[in-house]
């Protein structure tokens, strides 16, 4: 059995490379993408009741619902440079090593935003799939590791304060100066 502390830090690494491949601006669409998706699950959670009050309170289906809504903005995210015109704009070209190393961290930046924030809807949850992926054992090193990771994850950071708005305006700024 492999700990999801192992798969999580797979995922950044594996995310870094598709990220130096990919270039800095393609990977910074789909950072924007996440905070995106929080800032939206934010918004549910505290303002819509019915969401508040029913949905949260089944942990499989909330799982489902926040996980499939960060899917989606993810998937759009990747898929938003393929569009004609923004491929043709010379800002995503990646000729440059300084493009390919920042593409990297920005890679690695997203690998811990996607993965993180799946992994933290999942704990949130209560790993509602026992038979496929189990909590780990309470007392354990793995588990206070994974406690202390859970409170280091993108939507704890960023859902659970005010500075879930601060990063939403943040990106709309940069996307209005870099790509506009």
């Amino acid at each position: 059995m492999v700990s999801l502390i192992v798969i999580f830090w797979m995922y950044v690494i594996l995310f870094a490379v598709i990220g130096a491949m990919r270039g800095w601006a393609r990977e910074l669409l789909v950072s924007f993408s996440v905070i995106l998706a929080i800032f939206i699950i934010a918004l549910l959670q505290n303002f819509v009741p019915f969401i508040r009050n029913i949905l949260a309170a089944n942990g499989e289906v909330w799982f489902w619902v926040r996980s499939g809504l960060t899917g989606a903005l993810v998937f759009f995210g990747y898929q938003s440079p393929n569009i004609p015109r923004l491929s043709a704009n010379n800002k995503f070209a990646r000729d440059r090593v300084q493009d390919i190393l920042l593409g990297f961290f920005l890679g690695a930046l997203n690998g811990y935003l996607i993965a993180g924030t799946m992994w933290f809807f999942l704990d949130n949850s209560g790993y509602p799939f026992v038979n496929i992926i189990s909590a780990p054992q309470p007392g354990t090193t793995v588990f206070e590791a994974t406690q202390r990771m859970m409170a280091m994850m993108p939507p704890q950071l960023l859902g659970a304060s005010s500075a879930i708005y601060f990063a939403v305006a943040l990106a709309f700024v940069f996307i209005l100066v870099v790509f506009i």
